[in-house]
């Protein structure tokens, strides 16, 4: 008998609470159905998609390469008696002037 009292009262409420809900929503089955035309057109993009991907791929190889050989043709040697005209630095500024009251 307790467990009608508790079972019965849930049912009841979830009734209830479908009823009210069928008002705002549709409490069918959802349809899972996928046209072909947009199945169809998915594949053509994705196709799309991985034929840049590769295409870029290709390209990026090309530039590190290219690169690469540059930076190889480019190389610079430094020899430790190169004489580099380098001017000497600049002197260094005065010291900054402190007042007489903060010299304490």
């Amino acid at each position: 008998m307790g467990f009608i009292k508790k079972v019965v009262p849930f049912f009841l409420t979830f009734a209830i609470g479908l009823f009210v809900a069928s008002f705002f929503v549709s409490i069918a089955a959802p349809s899972f159905k996928i046209p072909n035309r947009g199945w169809k057109r998915h594949q053509q993009y994705h196709q799309r998609i991985e034929s840049e991907n590769q295409r870029l791929r290709e390209k990026n190889l090309r530039l590190e390469r290219e690169l690469a050989e540059k930076e190889r043709q480019e190389e610079i040697v430094f020899s430790p008696d190169a004489n580099f005209d380098v001017p000497p630095p600049p002197p260094m500024p005065p010291a900054p002037y402190k007042p007489m009251s903060q010299r304490r």
